[in-house]
């Protein structure tokens, strides 16, 4: 059915606006980028990833720019950062079902898990 994201800046207890965000297919050694966006008010994107009939099966990655975002906030950051970029890698299996792929995250942990 299609893919989505969702992040939560845990550290402040909201939704990571302004968090870039990347998104590769992963069908060799190197990833394809297919693209780039920023997070909206909510933490979320201002559409799916991938609408509805547009995903296929296969690999991909989910890159967040994580020390950016929290600099941006302005949280001060040892050099270099604990957590730089997350890169969730991730299959999809059946393209009648939505992947929701959610992160948590502050500046020194993280976790994701499958969404609805």
């Amino acid at each position: 059915m299609g893919l989505s994201t969702h992040v939560l800046d845990t550290m402040h207890g909201k939704p990571a606006a302004g968090m870039a965000v990347a998104l590769y297919r992963r069908d060799g050694e190197v990833p394809t980028l297919i693209k780039k966006l920023t997070l909206n008010a909510d933490g979320r994107t201002d559409a799916p990833l991938f609408a509805d009939g547009e995903l296929t099966a296969g690999r991909y990655r989910l890159v967040f720019g994580v020390a950016a975002y929290f600099r941006s906030r302005p949280v001060e950051l040892p050099e270099p950062p604990f957590l730089d970029e997350v890169t969730l890698d991730f299959g999809v299996a059946d393209v009648r079902e939505h992947y929701h792929v959610p992160l948590l995250v502050s500046p020194w942990t993280y976790s994701t898990y499958r969404g609805s």
